[in-house]
């Protein structure tokens, strides 16, 4: 387990030792979890729509519902938590995914503008996030307001990274394999330029922003009929799949984490 507790993307010239530190080590671990978790947003919440007969409407109140529940535990907890946090994510996830498929499929939004919209709105939270608190870097997210902001800004990416994600597959006609591995080459190309020196924050919210259309490009590979450019794996056992990967990942995360306590 070496390999997965090596800081990558690091935004920190240091260990974080203060116990309010409430989000986790950048680590190999980090980026596996991260990439499953937005291709679960991808296969779970057309899994529950379509597969499950839920419906759009229902599942949108559904998962809102969750990761209501979700942040109010995430914010309550005085440490990292990582069934919690993981799990915060994971939802939120899905719901970016279906804020962003509810402008597009529900009120007919274009795929340009709701990137555009999205990437302006990421722009402000930074903007914002930065002339309050000074510092966009997650390892110093040691107040609740710090901590807010963090989370409106995954929320953000999640959805423009769907929205970019489709946009770059469906209306660029990339389709699923050249997307994955477009974005999948847009995130080396983000860790060899902070390899070189390159500002480790910034690289880590562009890497953060394009596992988010890699993470939907590559569900869209795995569930998708072979007939449409998939591999025709389907929704649930794509989902079911990454789901058991990041609750064995997250569950050592969750025994070290008490071991350090």
């Amino acid at each position: 387990m070496q390999a997965l507790t090596t800081p990558i993307f690091s935004t920190s010239p240091r260990e974080p030792v203060d116990w309010l530190i409430k989000v986790p080590q950048v680590t190999l671990a980090f980026w596996i979890i991260k990439i499953m978790s937005t291709t679960v947003g991808e296969t779970g919440a057309d899994f529950l729509a379509v597969n499950a007969g839920l419906g759009q409407g229902t599942t949108r109140t559904l998962m809102a519902s969750l990761l209501a529940v979700a942040l109010v535990l995430q914010l309550r907890t005085r440490r990292y938590t990582p069934w919690i946090y993981w799990l915060t994510v994971v939802l939120v996830s899905v719901v970016g995914t279906q804020i962003t498929d509810f402008f597009t499929d529900g009120l007919g939004v274009s795929l340009y503008l709701s990137s555009g919209v999205f990437a302006v709105l990421l722009a402000a939270i930074f903007a914002i996030w930065w002339q309050v608190e000074r510092t966009l870097s997650i390892h110093d997210i040691v107040t609740r307001r710090r901590e807010l902001f963090y989370w409106a800004a995954i929320l953000c990416t999640f959805a423009l990274g769907t929205a970019t994600g489709d946009l770059a597959t469906e209306a660029l006609h990339l389709g699923f394999t050249r997307g994955a591995l477009a974005f999948g080459t847009l995130i080396a190309i983000t860790y060899g330029v902070w390899r070189l020196g390159g500002n480790a924050v910034t690289t880590f919210w562009i890497a953060y922003i394009l596992t988010r259309p890699f993470g939907a490009a590559l569900g869209d590979l795995l569930t998708q009929a072979r007939s449409y450019g998939g591999m025709g794996l389907g929704a649930f056992w794509t989902s079911a799949l990454f789901l058991t990967v990041i609750s064995l990942l997250v569950a050592v995360e969750q025994v070290r984490t008490g071991e350090r306590s």
